[in-house]
């Protein structure tokens, strides 16, 4: 659950980051596979630290809205940081 969380939510992150960085917009498609990649890796990363929670949630008999919103920042994050990475290399790539 956690992970489709990270995916959907780093997607709605690389195209909002698109919209607010002009310069870096690769178009929708790959703002959103640059977010679905950021999103995921954000969502790993931070299950790793032991800020993610979801799996210890539903362990626990309930969802935790903490957990949640978590996931969604850190996977929105996450597709935000990787689509100025891939903007910032396809722009040197380009000049």
């Amino acid at each position: 659950m956690e992970l489709i969380i990270g995916l959907i939510s780093g997607a709605v992150g690389g195209n909002v980051a698109g919209g607010l960085l002009k310069n870096l917009n690769q178009g929708t498609l790959i703002n959103s596979i640059s977010g679905i990649v950021g999103g995921g890796l954000g969502g790993t990363i931070l299950g790793m630290l032991g800020a993610g929670g979801m799996a210890d949630a539903a362990a626990s008999g309930g969802m935790d809205i903490g957990a949640i919103v978590s996931q969604v920042a850190g996977g929105g994050v996450g597709g935000g940081v990787v689509l100025a990475i891939v903007g910032v290399v396809r722009n040197m790539m380009n000049k």
